[in-house]
């Protein structure tokens, strides 16, 4: 149904698929992705957050149930609590996904996913000048011994390496090819490329790609697969990755709903839909299960999606205004850029200031409904008079209500009462200013 209906329309010369023009299909475009989710990993990053196991393993499951390759279930060295939530959520049965977890480059953390059964690790450091100074405060020729160890020992206890380069995007390519080499000789068997702050263009993203493939082949004389993780502080997670796929990048890191810390990183169902109907590329998603999917996430994380989100937003396939409602009469496709069953949704028409009187008639008519001049008209100042007569004062009151409602319901622990706690238990005061 995805496919056949954009093509119908275009072989009765109805619409034009730029998409599909030879000019505009880049030469390695696969015909395979395979998404990997971050849910639960990056995802539990978004300030505030917090999991309960059984939310974590639902997700898990549903996840596994809609397709997805490979599921980071978490950071294993992060916590005890959090090393007993991934050990069991590794002894959970799962169909078709890949259970992975997240370590840096210390044997230490590397023993923490081995000891819960993970076999599929992520690997992460960064290498540029920015965090070698300040946040690692360690030279490259440590960083990148670091790094050997790590991968070397994790590959010597059976485990499927991924070396996660963050901030890959603000690195210059001489060092990414010089981490990456490293990461290659210890036996690394993809390399992620971290978008970690969202700083890419997609033209961007394309050039690096290129250039990162091109100095790997000459380096290990062979294809080594990548990977890219994409944040979204620009709004451009899902078209850099788009962008990364045009350029032949297969893995994909994605997150439900796009949450994740900050401004969140590249949406699953935007990625997935997209490469699916604006590409015709297979991820191996079930299309169908990602609107539940997004609904089971914003109950768990307790954080709305918004109205207008692409895909899974409760907006994105309803209308208000006449001429949209009059052309969705004449044919969904005039107003809708896909079939909404296609993900398991519905067009959904309101009725309001904007309904026109030819709306009504159609509608009515549409229903059988034999009705009068008279009837009509009342019918339209019934429509009317009922949103006039809404207190938008009072809708406003409650807005403010239950956004100050949310906020508690995500709040965390602010600075000011960290230190009060601090002050409580060492009877001592903080001799600098917060940051």
């Amino acid at each position: 149904m995805r496919k056949t209906v954009f093509k119908k329309l275009e072989a009765q010369g109805l619409i034009a698929n730029y998409n599909r023009y030879r000019k505009n299909l880049p030469p390695k475009l696969p015909e395979k992705v395979y998404i990997w989710d971050e849910t639960l990993r990056e995802g539990v990053q978004t300030p505030t957050v917090y999991l309960t196991y059984v939310e974590k393993v639902k997700l898990a499951k549903m996840l596994d149930e809609t397709g997805v390759f490979v599921i980071d279930v978490g950071f294993p060295a992060l916590s005890e609590e959090e090393k007993n939530d991934v050990r069991k959520i590794a002894n959970e049965s799962f169909q078709q996904a890949r259970l992975a977890a997240s370590a840096r480059t210390s044997k230490s953390d590397i023993d923490a996913c081995l000891q819960c059964g993970i076999k599929e690790i992520l690997v992460v450091t960064p290498f540029n000048g920015l965090n070698l100074q300040y946040r690692l405060k360690m030279s490259k020729e440590q960083v990148l011994a670091k790094t050997f160890e790590a991968i070397e020992y994790a590959k010597k206890h059976g485990a499927t390496v991924n070396f996660v380069l963050e901030d890959a995007s603000r690195t210059p390519i001489e060092e990414i090819l010089q981490i990456f080499e490293t990461a290659i000789k210890a036996g690394a068997d993809r390399l992620v490329i971290a978008d970690t702050v969202g700083f890419l263009r997609p033209l961007s993203m394309r050039y690096l790609i290129a250039h990162i493939r091109e100095g790997i082949t000459k380096i290990a004389k062979r294809d080594v697969p990548l990977s890219v993780h994409c944040h979204n502080d620009f709004g451009l997670a899902t078209a850099n990755t788009l962008a990364a796929v045009e350029e032949g990048v297969t893995n994909l890191h994605t997150c439900v709903a796009g949450f994740g810390e900050r401004a969140g990183v590249a949406s699953m169902e935007e990625v997935a839909v997209a490469l699916e109907l604006l590409y015709d590329i297979d991820t191996g998603l079930d299309l169908k299960k990602l609107y539940r999917l997004a609904q089971l996430a914003e109950k768990a994380f307790a954080l709305p999606v918004p109205l207008h989100k692409p895909i899974v937003g409760e907006n994105v396939f309803s209308y208000e205004a006449e001429e949209h409602i009059q052309g969705m009469i004449a044919h969904p496709m005039i107003y809708e850029p896909f079939p909404p069953e296609i993900i398991e949704r519905q067009t959904t028409f309101y009725f309001g200031r904007q309904t026109a009187r030819e709306i009504v008639e159609q509608y009515l008519n549409m229903a059988g409904i034999k009705s009068t001049p008279m009837q009509i008209n009342e019918i339209i100042r019934k429509i009317r008079s009922m949103q006039e007569s809404t207190d938008k004062g009072g809708a406003q009151m409650t807005f403010y209500q239950i956004k100050k409602l949310m906020k508690e319901l995500r709040r965390g622990l602010p600075e000011e009462e960290f230190w009060k706690i601090v002050e409580q238990v060492t009877k001592q005061k903080p001799k600098f200013q917060s940051i």
